[in-house]
This record gives structure tokens, sequence and C-alpha cells, in this order.
């Protein structure tokens, strides 16, 4: 290999490892299918609730490899969208997930709103509603409990969700901060029960502690319904009821600027040509890309260059390794196992026989339960002519799996 071929490997490892998993999801009747139905009793709620889990294209539970997670909500509406974004973005950007959409289809205003109303602008409002305390109850006790239970994933958990489930995002934040670390919230109606949630966030935010928590907020740009001359820019002099909305996020934006010492990060983008019905496509995108900012490589020039090095490049990779173990929370390899294989087998095509071994060393350090991790150790001896060693790896990857292949192996190496 060629280093031009070398280049372009590692430029578009992720890519085609992403195109790899898109196609995993295809079959034959249909060109996507997105979402696997589930079911849980509530006690809380006293109703079946249904959701949708979309898993990850190696997703294998017999590897007890465990994922974050990500809770939609109207996930009938937008799991597509989120899985959508994160076949282009996981791995590089985001990190792989389970995906749990919620389903909201019944009883959404009654779940996902934060306080009782009697009123909207003056007309009476009869339709059940203000019970987010307890369908967040439910989330905590009864829902995580089970996905956690059923499906590999860990405690790190993101939430999102569009206009009320925005609301409830940012209800869920405000008041129950331990049940999610990442918080999405598209166009969310803090206009509701004129704005009671902005006095709540005001007294919250000011006195809580949410570092390690990331929430991104967007705004629509239908800023008015009747008046094209409201800008952003004016939005906050007009004090009509049709700019409500608009005026409650920004000014919730506002509160969460002035309590920058909270330790929450925070981002808030404002999309000029969508309208509530469309801004959530857009904000999914930036929205998970701004919470995972920092489990985004760093590096990778240093990766392409073959003058960096080895210990520059191990600098960076235990580097990442500490990042990621203090934003998860728990230790997890610092990149993919495929990731680390073939940069292995690039450097040493390469005849950079020291980065091959660090690789080979470091997928099995971070992959000690993968056969392949041991078979690629043994290949970097086989050609370096220890047959000895290729040996005894060789054992070692039989010894996890006793594939015929391996016997074989070890066989062919004693006759050399």
């Amino acid at each position: 290999m060629n280093k031009i071929q070398a280049i372009l490997i590692i430029g578009f490892l992720f890519f085609s490892q992403q195109f790899v998993n898109a196609q995993t999801s295809q079959n034959n009747e249909s060109l996507q299918k997105v979402g696997s139905l589930d079911s849980i009793y509530s006690k809380k709620l006293k109703e079946y609730r249904t959701f949708y889990v979309q898993l990850p294209a190696d997703y294998d539970a017999t590897k007890k490899e465990k994922y974050p997670v990500a809770f939609i909500l109207d996930g009938e509406v937008f799991l597509p969208t989120v899985h959508n974004v994160q076949s282009f973005y996981s791995g590089g950007f985001t990190p792989e997930m389970v995906l749990i959409g919620i389903s909201n289809a019944n009883n959404r205003v009654r779940d996902l709103t934060t306080s009782k109303i009697t009123e909207i602008n003056g007309m009476p409002f009869n339709q059940e509603n203000g019970e987010a305390a307890n369908f967040s109850d439910f989330i905590e006790t009864e829902l995580i409990p089970f996905v956690e239970n059923k499906y590999s994933v860990t405690s790190f958990r993101t939430l999102i969700g569009h206009s009320y489930g925005g609301l409830f995002t940012i209800y869920s934040l405000i008041h129950h901060p331990q049940l999610f670390s990442n918080y999405l919230a598209i166009d969310p109606s803090l206009d509701w029960d004129n704005q009671k949630l902005l006095a709540e966030a005001k007294e919250k935010l000011s006195s809580n502690d949410y570092k390690g928590k990331s929430l991104f907020v967007s705004l629509s740009g239908q800023l008015h319904m009747q008046n094209s001359k409201i800008t952003l820019d004016n939005v906050m002099q007009d004090s009509s009821g049709f700019t409500s909305f608009p005026r409650a996020n920004i000014a919730f934006s506002d509160i969460v600027k002035q309590n920058k010492k909270n330790g929450l990060a925070y981002d808030w983008k404002f999309y000029p040509r969508d309208l509530h019905g469309t801004v959530p496509f857009p904000s999914i995108m930036d929205g998970l890309i701004f919470n995972f900012e920092w489990f985004q490589m760093e590096g990778m020039d240093k990766f392409n260059s073959f003058d960096t090095p080895k210990e520059e490049l191990l600098s960076i990779i235990k580097h990442r390794e500490k990042k990621l173990k203090e934003h998860f929370g728990y230790a997890v390899p610092p990149y993919p196992e495929f990731l680390l294989n073939m940069s292995g087998y690039m450097n040493m095509d390469m005849e950079q026989m020291e980065k091959a071994k660090m690789y080979f060393e470091l997928c099995i350090e971070y992959y000690p339960k993968s056969a392949n991790s041991y078979d690629s150790m043994a290949d970097y001896y086989e050609r370096n002519n220890d047959n000895e060693n290729a040996i005894k790896f060789v054992k070692k990857a039989l010894e996890i799996n006793n594939d015929d292949y391996y016997k074989e192996r070890i066989e062919k190496l004693k006759k050399k």
C-alpha cells in the first residue's frame, strides 16, 4: 500500500463504516425500516405505553457491550430523523446509541405540559393537561429501569423533544436533572401557562449545579403568524399574544446565559427559514453534534501524517480515553476496534513497525475479548518472522473463539 492510498483510507474510514452500517438496516421489502415496537404497562399512568427501539448496527447483546441511550419524545414522528442523523454522524461526531422513541400519540398534552390550565388566550381549555410530573415519574421509575434491564445501555442518557416535548425536556432539566446528561429542546412551548416554567428556571438555574449537563435549544423563524415585519431584532418589543411563543424562548435563553457559573453547556440557535413543523430536522442534527461536541475526534491530521512520532500518537489516544471517561462517567475505548486494527495494518504495510505494534497492542488493551485483536497481533509477529509469538497470540484468539481457522493457522505457523 502506498502513502496516497493510506491517506485515502484513513480519511474515508469512518464514512465507509457508516455506509456499511446503513446498509445493514436495509431489507428486501423496503429501503429503510426504523424502530421495533415494544411496550410496558405503567402503574403510574394506569395504561400501556408503547415505544420504538432502534439498536446500533453492530449491537450484539451476547458481547455485553453497552451503549449510551437517547429517549425521543413523539418517537413515532422523530425516531427516523434521529436515526438518519446517527447514520451519518455516529462514530466520529456522536457515539453509537440505543434510540428509544416514546410514543405520545395518546394523551400528549396531558403528559408533556408542565402545569394545569383552564383557558388559553381567554378561551376555555378543557383538554386534560399539566401531568408532566407524573409522566416524568413514569420515565424515571418504570421506563428507564425497563430499558436498562432489557437492552444493553448505560446510564448516559439524552432527552429529545419538540414543541410540548421541548417544554417537557426543559422541565426535566430544571426539575429532574439527574435523569439525563444531554437535553435537546426543539422550538419548545415555553409560553405555556403564561411562561410559568421560566420563573422556575430562573430559580433553579441560579442555584443548582449543572456541571456535566448539556442543553441545545432551537427557535423556528415563525415569529409572528400575521406580521412578517416582526424579526429576531424586534420581536421582544412586541407585546401581543402572537409573539408570546418566541419571546418565551428568547427569555429562557437569556436566563441560561445569565447563569453560566452553574456549569451547563448551552447553545441556542435560530432557524429563520424554518417553521415550527420543519425545524426539528436541522435542530436534531445541530443539537446532537453540539451535545456531543466533546466526543468528536481531535488530532486526525496527526494520524494522517507519516512523520508524527509514535509517542505523540499515543498521547492523543490516551487523552481521548481520559476525556471520554470524564464525560461518560465510565471507561470506554477511545476508538472503535476496526479503526485501531486498520491503523495497525496500514502502518505495517508502510514498514512503520513500531506504530503498527502500538495500534495492535491498544486493540488488545481496549478489546481484550476480541479474538480478532489477538489474531492481528499474530499477523504482526508473523510479518516480523517471530513465529513463536505469532503462535502464542493465535492461541489466545482460539481461547476466545474456538474456530477451525485459528487451529489451522497454528498448525501452519508450527511448520514454518
